[in-house]
Protein backbone atom coordinates (compact mmCIF):
# COMPACT_ATOMS: atom_id res chain seq x y z
CA UNK A 1 0.00 0.00 0.00
CA UNK A 2 2.78 2.04 1.00
CA UNK A 3 4.54 1.81 -2.31
CA UNK A 4 1.41 2.28 -4.24
CA UNK A 5 0.60 5.77 -2.71
CA UNK A 6 4.39 6.54 -3.13
CA UNK A 7 4.14 6.26 -7.02
CA UNK A 8 1.14 8.01 -7.25
CA UNK A 9 1.76 11.21 -5.64
CA UNK A 10 5.00 10.69 -8.00
CA UNK A 11 2.68 10.30 -10.61
CA UNK A 12 0.66 13.22 -9.65
CA UNK A 13 4.10 15.18 -9.02
CA UNK A 14 5.36 14.63 -12.36
CA UNK A 15 1.85 15.47 -14.18
CA UNK A 16 2.05 18.71 -12.27
CA UNK A 17 5.51 18.94 -13.54
CA UNK A 18 4.66 18.78 -16.70
CA UNK A 19 1.59 21.18 -16.65
CA UNK A 20 3.85 23.59 -15.37
CA UNK A 21 6.85 22.67 -17.65
CA UNK A 22 4.22 23.39 -20.69
CA UNK A 23 3.18 27.02 -19.42
CA UNK A 24 6.88 27.88 -18.67
CA UNK A 25 7.95 26.86 -22.38
CA UNK A 26 4.84 28.50 -23.61
CA UNK A 27 5.57 31.57 -21.94
CA UNK A 28 9.34 31.29 -22.94
CA UNK A 29 8.01 30.57 -26.46
CA UNK A 30 6.40 33.43 -26.64
CA UNK A 31 7.55 36.38 -23.86
CA UNK A 32 5.15 39.25 -25.30
CA UNK A 33 1.95 37.71 -24.28
CA UNK A 34 -0.24 39.92 -21.51
CA UNK A 35 -3.08 38.77 -19.66
CA UNK A 36 -5.11 35.99 -19.47
CA UNK A 37 -6.08 33.41 -22.41
CA UNK A 38 -9.23 35.30 -24.09
CA UNK A 39 -12.46 34.51 -24.50
CA UNK A 40 -15.27 36.23 -26.34
CA UNK A 41 -16.07 38.38 -23.26
CA UNK A 42 -13.22 39.39 -22.50
CA UNK A 43 -12.47 41.02 -25.79
CA UNK A 44 -16.17 42.44 -26.19
CA UNK A 45 -16.08 43.47 -22.88
CA UNK A 46 -15.49 47.54 -22.29
CA UNK A 47 -12.54 47.15 -19.78
CA UNK A 48 -10.09 44.38 -19.86
CA UNK A 49 -8.00 43.27 -17.13
CA UNK A 50 -5.39 45.79 -16.91
CA UNK A 51 -5.57 48.36 -14.44
CA UNK A 52 -5.21 52.29 -16.89
CA UNK A 53 -3.29 55.66 -16.24
CA UNK A 54 -3.26 58.63 -18.75
CA UNK A 55 -0.94 61.78 -19.16
CA UNK A 56 -1.28 64.25 -21.51
CA UNK A 57 1.33 65.32 -23.60
CA UNK A 58 1.16 68.84 -25.15
CA UNK A 59 0.99 70.55 -28.46
CA UNK A 60 4.42 72.33 -27.83
CA UNK A 61 5.82 68.52 -28.76
CA UNK A 62 7.57 68.35 -32.77
CA UNK A 63 6.33 66.97 -35.42
CA UNK A 64 2.68 66.63 -34.21
CA UNK A 65 0.03 68.24 -32.39
CA UNK A 66 0.24 66.66 -28.60
CA UNK A 67 -2.28 64.56 -27.32
CA UNK A 68 -3.16 61.93 -24.79
CA UNK A 69 -0.97 58.51 -23.57
CA UNK A 70 -3.50 55.52 -21.93
CA UNK A 71 -0.89 53.02 -20.46
CA UNK A 72 -1.31 49.97 -18.11
CA UNK A 73 -0.48 51.55 -14.89
CA UNK A 74 1.26 48.10 -13.40
CA UNK A 75 4.59 47.12 -14.82
CA UNK A 76 4.58 43.68 -13.34
CA UNK A 77 4.54 42.23 -16.94
CA UNK A 78 6.77 43.79 -18.25
CA UNK A 79 7.39 45.96 -21.58
CA UNK A 80 4.08 46.66 -23.78
CA UNK A 81 3.31 47.34 -27.45
CA UNK A 82 2.15 50.62 -28.29
CA UNK A 83 0.19 52.28 -31.08
CA UNK A 84 -0.41 55.61 -32.26
CA UNK A 85 -3.87 56.62 -33.14
CA UNK A 86 -4.69 59.67 -35.51
CA UNK A 87 -7.88 61.53 -35.97
CA UNK A 88 -9.94 62.77 -39.52
CA UNK A 89 -10.48 65.81 -41.26
CA UNK A 90 -11.77 68.96 -39.28
CA UNK A 91 -11.01 66.01 -36.07
CA UNK A 92 -9.83 65.95 -32.21
CA UNK A 93 -8.11 63.40 -30.73
CA UNK A 94 -11.40 63.32 -28.61
CA UNK A 95 -12.70 61.99 -31.41
CA UNK A 96 -10.87 58.85 -30.75
CA UNK A 97 -10.60 59.16 -27.30
CA UNK A 98 -12.97 55.81 -25.95
CA UNK A 99 -10.08 53.31 -27.92
CA UNK A 100 -7.35 55.15 -25.24
CA UNK A 101 -8.67 52.87 -22.10
CA UNK A 102 -10.46 50.18 -24.05
CA UNK A 103 -7.03 49.04 -26.04
CA UNK A 104 -4.73 49.98 -22.80
CA UNK A 105 -6.58 48.28 -20.48
CA UNK A 106 -5.59 44.83 -22.86
CA UNK A 107 -2.35 45.51 -22.34
CA UNK A 108 -1.03 48.30 -24.77
CA UNK A 109 0.24 52.00 -24.80
CA UNK A 110 -2.24 53.84 -26.48
CA UNK A 111 -1.64 57.07 -27.71
CA UNK A 112 -4.46 58.95 -29.32
CA UNK A 113 -3.20 62.40 -30.73
CA UNK A 114 -4.15 65.86 -32.55
CA UNK A 115 -2.53 66.77 -35.69
CA UNK A 116 -0.77 69.90 -36.44
CA UNK A 117 -3.76 71.31 -37.70
CA UNK A 118 -7.24 69.97 -38.28
CA UNK A 119 -6.93 70.02 -42.33
CA UNK A 120 -3.66 68.06 -42.73
CA UNK A 121 -4.09 65.44 -45.10
CA UNK A 122 -3.26 61.76 -45.06
CA UNK A 123 0.65 61.99 -46.26
CA UNK A 124 0.78 64.42 -43.09
CA UNK A 125 -1.03 62.58 -40.63
CA UNK A 126 1.20 59.40 -41.80
CA UNK A 127 4.29 61.64 -40.67
CA UNK A 128 2.65 62.82 -37.65
CA UNK A 129 1.93 59.14 -36.59
CA UNK A 130 5.28 58.04 -36.65
CA UNK A 131 6.70 61.32 -35.22
CA UNK A 132 4.74 60.68 -32.03
CA UNK A 133 5.72 56.61 -31.90
CA UNK A 134 9.30 58.20 -32.22
CA UNK A 135 8.19 60.28 -29.19
CA UNK A 136 6.16 57.31 -27.40
CA UNK A 137 9.81 55.97 -27.32
CA UNK A 138 12.20 58.23 -27.35
CA UNK A 139 10.97 61.10 -24.98
CA UNK A 140 7.64 60.20 -23.42
CA UNK A 141 7.52 59.49 -20.01
CA UNK A 142 6.49 56.52 -20.14
CA UNK A 143 9.23 55.23 -22.93
CA UNK A 144 10.48 52.50 -20.47
CA UNK A 145 7.12 50.50 -20.68
CA UNK A 146 7.18 50.50 -24.17
CA UNK A 147 8.94 47.95 -26.20
CA UNK A 148 9.88 50.05 -29.08
CA UNK A 149 10.43 46.68 -31.51
CA UNK A 150 6.58 46.04 -31.18
CA UNK A 151 4.30 49.33 -32.66
CA UNK A 152 1.46 50.15 -34.77
CA UNK A 153 -0.70 52.65 -35.91
CA UNK A 154 -4.60 53.05 -36.24
CA UNK A 155 -6.62 56.07 -37.77
CA UNK A 156 -9.96 57.42 -38.56
CA UNK A 157 -10.87 58.80 -42.48
CA UNK A 158 -8.17 60.76 -43.03
CA UNK A 159 -6.04 59.49 -40.04
CA UNK A 160 -6.70 56.37 -41.77
CA UNK A 161 -5.11 57.24 -45.11
CA UNK A 162 -2.87 58.28 -42.49
CA UNK A 163 -2.24 55.05 -41.14
CA UNK A 164 -1.76 53.57 -44.59
CA UNK A 165 0.59 56.30 -45.27
CA UNK A 166 3.14 55.73 -42.13
CA UNK A 167 2.87 51.99 -42.89
CA UNK A 168 3.98 52.41 -46.30
CA UNK A 169 6.79 54.68 -44.86
CA UNK A 170 8.23 52.57 -42.14
CA UNK A 171 7.77 48.56 -43.21
CA UNK A 172 9.20 47.57 -39.22
CA UNK A 173 5.39 48.70 -38.19
CA UNK A 174 4.13 45.53 -36.90
CA UNK A 175 0.01 46.45 -36.81
CA UNK A 176 -2.22 49.18 -38.88
CA UNK A 177 -5.48 49.49 -38.61
CA UNK A 178 -7.38 52.39 -40.85
CA UNK A 179 -10.40 52.87 -39.81
CA UNK A 180 -13.41 53.68 -42.74
CA UNK A 181 -10.21 55.86 -44.42
CA UNK A 182 -10.11 58.02 -46.67
CA UNK A 183 -6.85 58.88 -49.32
CA UNK A 184 -6.55 60.01 -52.58
CA UNK A 185 -4.06 57.16 -53.17
CA UNK A 186 -6.08 54.40 -53.38
CA UNK A 187 -2.96 51.43 -54.60
CA UNK A 188 -1.47 50.38 -51.69
CA UNK A 189 1.43 47.62 -52.93
CA UNK A 190 4.41 48.74 -50.65
CA UNK A 191 2.75 48.13 -47.73
CA UNK A 192 4.29 45.34 -45.70
CA UNK A 193 2.52 45.35 -42.19
CA UNK A 194 -0.34 43.22 -41.38
CA UNK A 195 -3.44 45.70 -42.07
CA UNK A 196 -6.86 45.43 -40.64
CA UNK A 197 -9.58 47.75 -42.73
CA UNK A 198 -12.78 48.43 -41.67
CA UNK A 199 -15.37 49.44 -43.95
CA UNK A 200 -18.67 51.36 -43.39
CA UNK A 201 -21.95 49.94 -45.24
CA UNK A 202 -23.22 53.60 -44.91
CA UNK A 203 -20.60 55.66 -45.54
CA UNK A 204 -20.75 58.03 -47.99
CA UNK A 205 -17.68 60.33 -47.14
CA UNK A 206 -15.59 57.70 -47.85
CA UNK A 207 -17.21 55.11 -49.61
CA UNK A 208 -16.36 51.72 -48.86
CA UNK A 209 -16.35 50.77 -53.10
CA UNK A 210 -14.20 53.70 -53.53
CA UNK A 211 -11.91 53.83 -50.19
CA UNK A 212 -11.77 51.00 -47.82
CA UNK A 213 -12.32 48.16 -50.14
CA UNK A 214 -9.32 48.97 -53.32
CA UNK A 215 -7.26 49.68 -50.46
CA UNK A 216 -7.74 46.43 -49.44
CA UNK A 217 -7.71 44.65 -53.00
CA UNK A 218 -4.32 46.44 -53.56
CA UNK A 219 -2.58 45.33 -50.55
CA UNK A 220 0.02 42.31 -51.61
CA UNK A 221 -1.85 39.02 -51.84
CA UNK A 222 1.09 37.49 -49.43
CA UNK A 223 0.42 39.89 -46.74
CA UNK A 224 -1.70 38.90 -43.53
CA UNK A 225 -4.23 41.69 -44.50
CA UNK A 226 -8.47 41.79 -43.60
CA UNK A 227 -11.23 43.81 -44.67
CA UNK A 228 -14.42 44.38 -42.64
CA UNK A 229 -17.04 46.33 -43.41
CA UNK A 230 -19.53 47.28 -40.78
CA UNK A 231 -23.17 46.86 -40.99
CA UNK A 232 -25.30 49.57 -39.98
CA UNK A 233 -22.88 52.31 -40.08
CA UNK A 234 -21.52 55.27 -41.04
CA UNK A 235 -18.49 57.31 -41.60
CA UNK A 236 -18.85 58.15 -37.88
CA UNK A 237 -19.18 55.00 -36.64
CA UNK A 238 -15.76 54.79 -35.68
CA UNK A 239 -15.60 57.84 -33.65
CA UNK A 240 -18.12 56.00 -30.65
CA UNK A 241 -17.70 53.16 -28.41
CA UNK A 242 -18.29 50.34 -30.67
CA UNK A 243 -17.78 46.52 -29.69
CA UNK A 244 -17.13 45.32 -33.02
CA UNK A 245 -14.62 47.89 -33.88
CA UNK A 246 -12.93 46.97 -29.97
CA UNK A 247 -12.89 42.89 -30.53
CA UNK A 248 -11.24 42.74 -33.91
CA UNK A 249 -8.95 45.69 -33.20
CA UNK A 250 -7.75 44.36 -29.92
CA UNK A 251 -7.77 40.88 -31.67
CA UNK A 252 -5.75 41.83 -34.48
CA UNK A 253 -3.23 44.21 -32.44
CA UNK A 254 -2.54 40.67 -29.83
CA UNK A 255 -2.17 38.79 -33.05
CA UNK A 256 0.09 41.03 -34.50
CA UNK A 257 1.88 43.23 -31.74
CA UNK A 258 1.95 40.50 -29.37
CA UNK A 259 2.41 37.89 -31.64
CA UNK A 260 -0.26 36.16 -29.00
CA UNK A 261 -1.77 33.23 -31.05
CA UNK A 262 -4.25 32.94 -28.11
CA UNK A 263 -6.20 35.22 -30.56
CA UNK A 264 -5.76 33.85 -33.64
CA UNK A 265 -9.30 32.01 -32.97
CA UNK A 266 -10.88 35.53 -33.15
CA UNK A 267 -9.67 36.13 -36.45
CA UNK A 268 -9.57 32.24 -38.09
CA UNK A 269 -12.17 31.15 -39.66
CA UNK A 270 -13.30 34.26 -41.31
CA UNK A 271 -15.70 35.87 -39.16
CA UNK A 272 -18.95 35.52 -40.57
CA UNK A 273 -21.85 38.45 -41.74
CA UNK A 274 -23.94 39.30 -38.99
CA UNK A 275 -26.18 42.19 -37.60
CA UNK A 276 -22.75 44.17 -37.11
CA UNK A 277 -20.66 42.67 -39.83
CA UNK A 278 -21.78 43.15 -43.51
CA UNK A 279 -18.43 41.29 -45.17
CA UNK A 280 -15.44 39.95 -43.65
CA UNK A 281 -12.50 39.48 -45.97
CA UNK A 282 -8.89 38.19 -44.98
CA UNK A 283 -6.22 35.39 -45.66
CA UNK A 284 -6.03 32.18 -43.12
CA UNK A 285 -4.18 31.09 -41.25
CA UNK A 286 -1.79 34.39 -40.96
CA UNK A 287 1.56 33.83 -41.56
CA UNK A 288 3.58 36.02 -39.85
Amino acid sequence: MFSRIKVLTLTAALAVAGVAGATSASSAENPYERGPAPTNSSIEASRGTFAVSQTTVSSLVTGFGGGTIYYPTSTSSGTFGAIAVAPGFTAYQSSMAWLGPRLASQGFVIFTIDTNTTSDQPASRGDQLLAALDYLTQQSSVRTRIDASRLGVMGHSMGGGGTLEAAKDRTSLKAAIPLTPWDTDKTWPEVRTPTLIFGADGDTIAPAGTHAEPFYNTLPSSLDRAYLRLNGATHFTPNSSNTTIAKYSISWLKRFIDNDTRYEQFLCPLPTASLTIEQYRGNCPHTS
